[in-house]
């Protein structure tokens, strides 16, 4: 399994949004030029954020994005399962009647635990963990710049 280039890129936009001021829009084209994204691509990327809840847009002069939810309440998870849809790493977790060796194969069941331990690390790591975290790192880098 592979996290789509939407949802790398979803994820640093919605980082990028919580590193604002509460409330500021941002406007598009910032968004594109801090986050190396085309206009196409990020209307692409946003409009699933949009609309689960996560981002929020105004229309208009002036207009733009903001974060629609306090970054503590948006996880990993949330931004996954809005560009993606539901976590399922294999097709027979999607759907029971996929495979007719659920019943005993050994594998269901171990695909059935990553599957859940990878959605319990995604949903453990806020938004504003995330920024937190960058925030340390960039810090870091700093210090060990000549």
């Amino acid at each position: 399994m592979v996290i789509t280039r939407a949802t790398e890129y979803a994820v640093r936009t919605v980082v990028f949004l919580a590193q604002q001021e509460k409330n500021e829009i941002v406007l598009k084209k910032d968004i594109c030029r801090t986050q190396d994204v085309t206009p196409a691509f990020l209307t692409k990327i946003l409009q699933p954020l949009i609309k689960a809840g996560i981002v929020s847009s105004q229309r208009g002069v002036g207009g733009g994005f903001l974060l629609a939810k306090d970054p503590e309440q948006i996880t990993l998870l949330d931004i996954f399962q809005a560009e993606e849809g539901q976590l399922k790493l294999n097709h027979c977790l999607v759907d029971v009647d996929v495979c007719h060796r659920d019943a005993y194969c050994s594998a269901h069941e171990v695909w059935y635990e990553a599957q859940m331990q990878m959605a319990q690390v995604l949903k453990s790591y806020s938004v504003s963990d995330l920024v937190k975290r960058q925030h340390e790192k960039l810090t870091q880098l700093k210090k060990c710049a000549p």
